[in-house]
């Protein structure tokens, strides 16, 4: 299943940092009581209507439901979430096939809505992806993103369970080690946890966490793998869906080693363009002429990395499967990557300096689009993606799986090949081969895909919006390079907030025009 970012695993013997562009920040066990502060001040000083719900999710112990209520205080951490934010903690099964058991809490964060009580919708949950991405230290990054919703809906977000503050996952060489070392370390150090991370457990914490927050209905918007939690959400609990937004959607049609070709192709075909744009409008273009001439061009460019690795900055040097990811970085970007994505080449080309290209994604503000490095956590998305997928094939099938991935694209198959290989010496059984989303029943549900999205490809959005069932899924198309349209794409952006404000979808078949029409 495909992410915000491209799933990077590795054969035996393969470098472990070829596994995530993104570095890692988990905080420690226990550290739930830190993100929080028992302090009344930051509240509203406007009286405020408490909404309640009625429809606690059935066979939790009431201690979970209707005698848990959520003690919202001011955030001490993040430091982006001092002001204007609150945060609370809810209990949750461990497991929810034993839920008078183990509990453990979750952590939550909310920016109260700024509109009148009259007008006030309820909680929107917002998942910025990943899997891995923690939603606490998320959204005050993109609050911006979301401003206009802020009228008629507190904002919410949360650590899912792995990451973050919420029983976050520990594959590092000791229990202290924030890194991924491999799937021992996985199960050494969070072995007890590692059953009870996958996307369905999450989807049940949504039902709580909509209970608590006192919706009858859930109103969600994921984005990336945040659709595919959305999605297995309204399959469990149709009745509870309210306005669901799945944008940049995941393909639920698709096992482990058939996204890694979809998205390789996609990533190939946004290069692709961006190689024709810069042949075209962009003097001394690195690239060359055109498609062919950059594909020889960065195979010439990765075997001289892969000889010798460039200097990157801060003692870190950017090496062949670097030069794949750095370039797909600027891509999730969409046209606004095209630019600095040239200077970057040109730099490395021609100086050998690798530092523009490694970083240059994130200088660019990529809140906008993907995770900053801080929010999200590679343990967590090896574990998640794991526990979802029931794939284990043996070396042989595997093997072949990523020949097929590096026949794919000549300039980012090698790198994303290894990415077949994520889960073949996971400790735990997977939960199935792709995720059931069918929601017959649910009210409609919002599903936006980008035609030029190099990591979601476009016709997963499509086949998400069929998978959830007739009068459940609307797609809505954008034409637009890049990973995820709202808020870039103001067609996008209206009718997505026109449906999470009145519940109208558009019309079947719509189409926003953009930088691709």
């Amino acid at each position: 299943m495909s992410d915000a970012y491209p799933i990077r695993s590795r054969r035996p013997g393969l470098s472990v940092g070829a596994l995530i562009i993104a570095g890692v920040f988990l905080v420690a066990f226990g550290a739930v009581a830190a993100w929080l502060q028992r302090d009344a001040r930051g509240q509203s000083a406007e009286p405020r209507t408490e909404f309640t719900a009625n429809n606690p999710p059935a066979g939790l112990p009431t201690a979970l439901t209707t005698g848990q209520h959520l003690r919202w205080s001011r955030c001490t951490s993040p430091p982006t979430a001092r002001t204007g934010y609150d945060c609370a903690v809810m209990k949750t099964p461990l497991d929810y096939r034993k839920p008078a058991g183990r509990t453990i809490d979750v952590a939550l964060i909310r920016r109260k809505a700024t509109g009148p009580n009259a007008r006030r919708i309820g909680s929107l949950v917002l998942n910025f992806g990943g899997p891995g991405v923690s939603g606490v230290s998320g959204l005050p990054v993109r609050i911006h993103q979301y401003k206009p919703l802020l009228d008629r809906y507190d904002l919410v977000s949360f650590d899912p369970r792995g990451v973050g503050a919420t029983i976050p996952v520990r594959c590092g060489k000791t229990a202290d080690d924030t890194g991924y070392d491999g799937a021992d370390a996985c199960a050494e150090h969070s072995g007890a946890l590692l059953p009870y991370v996958g996307t369905s457990h999450t989807a049940r914490d949504l039902d709580l966490m909509r209970y608590l927050l006192g919706d009858r209905r859930l109103h969600y918007f994921g984005v990336s793998y945040g659709t595919a939690l959305g999605a297995v959400y309204a399959h469990l609990y149709p009745s509870h869906v309210g306005r669901l937004v799945l944008e940049a959607s995941v393909d639920p049609t698709e096992d482990l080693a058939e996204g890694q070709v979809s998205q390789v192709k996609a990533v190939q075909a946004a290069f692709d363009r961006f190689a024709a744009h810069c042949a075209a409008r962009i003097r001394h273009c690195p690239t060359g002429d055109g498609p062919e001439e950059a594909a020889r061009r960065m195979a010439r460019l990765a075997d001289r990395l892969e000889k010798k690795p460039a200097p990157a900055g801060g003692g870190r040097n950017l090496d062949a499967d670097g030069l794949a990811y750095g370039v797909n970085d600027h891509l999730l970007l969409g046209t606004d990557g095209w630019s600095p994505l040239a200077k970057a080449l040109t730099a490395l080309i021609d100086h050998n300096d690798g530092g523009p290209l490694s970083k240059g994604a994130d200088d660019l503000g990529s809140a906008d689009r993907a995770p900053a490095p801080s929010e999200s956590s590679r343990a967590a998305l090896v574990a998640i993606t794991c526990a979802d997928s029931s794939l284990r094939p043996g070396f042989e099938r595997l093997d072949r799986d990523a020949v097929r991935v590096e026949a794919a694209s000549p300039v980012f198959g090698t790198a994303w090949s290894s990415g077949v290989y994520l889960c073949y010496d996971w400790p735990f059984d997977g939960e199935r081969v792709t995720p059931q989303v069918n929601a017959d029943g649910a009210a409609p549900v919002l599903v936006v895909g980008g035609t030029g999205d190099p990591i979601t490809p476009y016709p997963g959005a499509r086949n998400m919006a069929r998978a959830l069932g007739d009068g459940v899924g609307v797609l809505l198309t954008a034409e637009e390079e890049g990973h995820g349209t709202y808020p870039q794409n103001r067609c996008v952006t209206k009718s997505v907030n026109q449906y999470l404000h009145t519940g109208r979808t558009p019309a079947e078949g719509t189409v926003c025009r953009g930088t691709m029409s």
